[in-house]
Order: structure tokens, then C-alpha cells, then sequence
């Protein structure tokens, strides 16, 4: 695959005296930062969509009697919610970039892409921090499978977090970097 020269690149790739900077590997660093920015988006959403997964059937699966069920505490329903919102967005933007498929025009394919990570982010962080006072509150009077559950899911809520914050940065550079002209 190449990719078109663009003005800046000529300009950026002049040779300046006693630095000995060629027009060749100004250009080839910039392709290859480009495709950096290409691989590593889908990474970051794929591990999104794992730790989004993993978040919500962790959850799911934690019921373990009157008082130790997820459903009971409004903090573990909402951990639930964003994390099934978190993993349908995030299946969703993981099948458009690996079937190659535009179903927007770039412009405004690259504007989803950059608030949808910035919106869905948002969300995990949110109910990661509102279900971690609830889970220390019962960590100090007994520590068993369900605050441990409860814990696991949290945790995989941040990672999910995590991953789909550097894909945001990604989207963002995309987005910089893209000319509306």
C-alpha cells in the first residue's frame, strides 16, 4: 500500500545543511507513525471489547443469595449497563474497521469514532468509580466471593477505560490530522 506524498511532506523532507535529513526518510517516518496510528487503534478497541466483556459477564454471574446479588445495589447495575453499552459500541466499531466497510463519509466516520471513545470512556470510568465506595464499604466487614466478583468486574471496567482512552488519543490524531478541505 503507498501512501500519496503530500506537500508538507516535501517541504518537512527538505535536506537542511549539517543535519543531513533526506526527503526519503522524512517522508518514511511519517508513513510509518501513520501506520502506527493505523494498527494500534483497532488493538486498543479489541482489548476494549475484551475487558468490556469480561466486565459484564463477571457481573452477571455475580449472585450469591439474598444480599450478595449484583442486582440488588444500583452501583452494579450500572457497572452492568455501561459495560454491555461498552462492548455492543465497541463490537460494533471493531467490525466496521476489520471489514473495511464506510458506512458514514470519512469526515464524519472519524467524528464517531472520536466522540463515541470519548462518550463510552467517559461512561466506564464512571461506573467503575461509582461501584468502588460500595465494594470497600463491604470489604470492611467481610471479604468473600461477592465483593471479590464485584471487584473483578470493576477492575475490568478500568482497563476497558484504559484501552479505550488511547483509542480516543488515536482517533483524536486521526481527526487533527485530517484535512476538512
Amino acid at each position: 500500500m503507498t501512501n500519496p506524498v503530500e506537500v508538507s511532506d516535501v517541504e518537512a523532507a527538505k535536506t537542511t545543511p549539517g543535519t543531513g535529513t533526506s526527503s526519503f526518510s522524512a517522508i518514511t517516518q511519517r508513513w510509518k507513525r501513520e501506520d502506527l496510528v493505523k494498527k494500534a487503534s483497532p488493538i486498543a478497541r479489541g482489548l476494549c471489547l475484551l475487558f468490556s466483556l469480561l466486565a459484564f459477564i463477571i457481573m452477571v454471574s455475580n449472585k450469591h443469595g439474598y444480599g450478595r446479588n449484583f442486582d440488588e445495589y444500583e452501583e452494579y447495575k450500572y457497572v452492568l449497563a455501561i459495560a454491555i453499552i461498552s462492548t455492543v459500541y465497541t463490537a460494533w466499531q471493531t467490525f466496521v474497521h476489520l471489514s473495511n466497510r464506510e458506512f458514514f463519509d470519512r469526515r464524519t466516520s472519524m467524528l464517531v469514532d472520536f466522540s463515541g471513545d470519548q462518550i463510552v470512556a467517559y461512561l466506564l470510568i464512571s461506573a467503575a468509580s461509582s461501584a468502588i465506595p460500595l465494594t470497600n464499604r463491604f470489604r470492611e466487614s467481610q471479604d468473600n466471593i461477592f465483593t471479590d466478583s464485584a471487584a473483578s468486574a470493576i477492575s475490568m471496567a478500568i482497563f476497558a477505560f484504559v484501552s479505550l482512552a488511547l483509542s480516543a488519543l488515536f482517533s483524536g490524531y486521526k481527526l487533527s490530522t485530517y484535512s476538512f478541505i
